[in-house]
């Protein structure tokens, strides 16, 4: 491949509390997945990472969750009507989308996060929720899944134009799903050890899990999460060794034209 987007997960602050260092990560990745209010962001937060985004020439995203400021959509929540939870992403993106509005520019794909994309990822009827609340806000617009999983199946049963997803700082088990975060070694701080690994990921097209399987898998955009102490680092680092091995870095919505 000769181009790939770099995305990561921002507009994480809220009020006065402080996630991440946005303003760095933005002159860096080409896509940016803002959080809507529901377990994170205000919309305050939400006009200023817009912004932000807008003047480095970064794409935007929605990137709604379950209702968990506390757990900051981390905790799992289940039992929930999958019918309920469609009308929920509904109106998280609708923030956004009129937030983004007000700056000018355009939401153009849309990530389930935390726990609401990891129940997403086994639960075909959660996953069917989510990709019905983005056909119904705009059959256009970019569904960003893991390769292989029920989002992805849910995103292609409606017709959604799908990006397919890899994470720079997590690891894998050998279902190609993500390691849960309690378990030592699930998230990945050192960029010595995630810089090759995901450059042998987009030059091999395929994951490695955490036994050493291989998984074949379509990459169009790496995520780092912009809550990692690591990441304005790794982010960097991987940019410039993408561009070294000759793969150009380009916002999802150039990348899928």
């Amino acid at each position: 491949m000769d181009r790939v987007d770099l995305n990561s997960d921002l507009g994480e602050s809220f009020g006065a509390y402080v996630m991440g260092n946005d303003e760095d990560m933005l002159k860096i990745i080409s896509s940016a997945n803002i959080a809507c209010g529901f377990h994170a962001g205000d919309p305050l937060v939400m006009h200023k990472t817009l912004t932000l985004a807008k003047e480095n020439g970064v794409g935007v995203g929605a990137h709604p969750s379950f209702i968990d400021l506390w757990g900051f959509g981390r905790r799992p929540i289940h039992g929930e009507k999958p019918e309920d939870i469609e009308k929920i992403l509904i109106y998280q993106v609708g923030a956004i989308q009129g937030m983004a509005r007000s700056v000018g520019v355009e939401v153009t794909h849309f990530k389930t996060h935390g726990s609401l994309g990891n129940i997403a990822a086994v639960d075909a009827d959660l996953a069917m929720a989510c990709a019905r609340a983005v056909k119904t806000i705009d059959p256009d617009m970019l569904f960003i899944v893991m390769p292989g999983n029920e989002l992805e199946k849910a995103g292609e049963k409606m017709g959604l134009r799908c990006a397919r997803e890899i994470f720079a700082d997590r690891a894998y088990d050998d279902d190609g799903n993500l390691v849960s975060r309690k378990l030592e070694g699930a998230v990945i701080h050192d960029p010595e050890v995630a810089v090759p690994r995901v450059i042998r990921m987009v030059e091999e097209q395929a994951l490695t899990s955490v036994s050493g399987k291989k998984i074949p898998v379509a990459i169009d955009t790496i995520c780092v999460h912009g809550d990692n102490p690591a990441a304005v680092a790794m982010a960097k680092r991987i940019r410039d060794s993408l561009t070294e091995a000759g793969i150009a870095i380009r916002p999802m919505a150039e990348t899928l034209k």
